[in-house]
């Protein structure tokens, strides 16, 4: 766990202010490589990752599960595991998946460092964990193709969705609404919290049909992450290959293809028909910046990408036309090794990214504060002639 700082509050976010993003801190030590597995004799082990992490709800301070059984710095669950780390809405308490041992989900408090619940019910690994944007609940979906639904204050579960493959979550921002993403069959249902036992009053199926312009039958890209917009208009799918999509969050359409940057996994997914993976390194690298303005994306050469998101179109391609294609507005370099976690700080104007090593990113400002200063002292020569004149 680390503290961010007490930066000054964000301003509007431009692509010339993204590009001056620079890691300002580096945390070496964020994985510890002496819990690296044993392999074959002379044959270097890769080193260990950073799988998730998440920034409490005022910005103040971000928890990271890491590879190396920890889930903050000093806090370890060897026996369980951990992924997917979510901050509850107190900077105190978090939720995370297991990894080994049992599927359960960990209720954990950091003051103490002791569990306050155990939420059982799941048969298989945890995939995608969130919480509600403004209660004290939160969902799951694991591959044992499931989506239950939790509230805190219990350790019996809600709701339950059987599904036929395993699902990944995502809460609208007023939290009225949630998505469920099923690979089998390329589809985003949505549902309405209150009536989540009915069936849904919206079912999206992605139709890209670049895909089957390339190969045949289409190899489509496996859907790691689903995330709306600050303003409800989108839904971001971040896939594990060489694409992200955005379809419009109130009729399903797709509108825009995201290009121009090398996935975690495109050669597992995406490249070969027919394969459909478990849980793989890619899920937590893409997502909204805060104010919706540009989605963000990690990379396998690390580099980070910023799309702008006034250049999503409001309507939809042709029916059999390819959708727009975006490229990156802004390219930063400086991420040591494959990107596997962005996320942008809810309050603050940094954001992080992890994998071997943890990264706190902020605008390089000295270059703009020095052309301010020239340019207030030639006003100030300006006015000292126009008084001696």
């Amino acid at each position: 766990m680390a503290s961010t700082g007490k930066n000054k509050p964000a301003s509007p976010l431009t692509p010339a202010l993204l590009a001056r993003y620079k890691p300002a801190k580096i945390f070496k030590g964020s994985v510890d490589p002496s819990n690296a597995p044993s392999g074959s004799p002379g044959r270097p082990q890769p080193p260990r990752h950073i799988t998730g992490m998440a920034f409490d709800d005022f910005g103040d301070t971000l928890v990271t599960a890491a590879e190396d059984e920890t889930h903050v710095k000093t806090l370890f669950s060897k026996k369980y595991g951990v992924d997917l780390p979510r901050f509850t809405h107190k900077n105190t308490t978090i939720l995370h998946a297991s990894t080994k041992d049992d599927d359960t989900i960990r209720y954990h408090s950091l003051h103490d460092n002791k569990y306050l619940q155990y939420f059982k019910g799941h048969k298989k690994q945890v995939v995608s964990l969130e919480v509600h944007p403004l209660e004290d609940t939160f969902m799951s979906g694991s591959l044992d193709n499931t989506v239950r639904l939790w509230d805190l204050r219990t350790p019996n579960c809600r709701g339950l969705l059987n599904l036929p493959s395993a699902p990944i979550v995502a809460y609208d921002p007023a939290g009225m609404v949630f998505a469920v993403a099923i690979n089998t069959f390329q589809r985003i249902l949505l549902y309405d919290i209150k009536l989540f036992d009915k069936d849904p009053f919206l079912s999206i199926e992605i139709k890209d049909p670049y895909l089957s312009k390339i190969s045949f039958p289409p190899r489509k890209p496996w859907i790691t992450s689903m995330s709306f917009s600050t303003n409800s208009k989108w839904i971001l799918i971040g896939t594990a290959g060489d694409v992200h999509y955005v379809l419009d969050a109130f009729d399903g359409n797709l509108l825009a293809r995201l290009e121009g940057f090398r996935g975690l996994e495109g050669g597992k997914t995406g490249d070969h028909f027919g394969v459909m993976p478990v849980k793989g390194i890619s899920g937590e690298e893409v997502g909204w910046t805060t104010d919706s303005k540009f989605i963000v994306s990690g990379s396998q050469p690390g580099k980070i990408y910023f799309w702008d998101s006034s250049m999503i179109p409001a309507t939809p391609a042709p029916e059999g036309e390819n959708a727009k294609v975006l490229t990156p507005v802004v390219t930063l370099d400086g991420h040591p090794g494959p990107s596997r976690c962005v996320k942008f700080n809810p309050r603050y104007q940094m954001f992080a990214s992890a994998g071997a090593e943890l990264a706190f990113w902020l605008a390089d400002t000295a270059n703009e504060a020095e052309k301010s200063e020239d340019e207030n002292k030639d006003s100030a020569k300006g006015k000292e002639r126009a008084a001696f004149q």
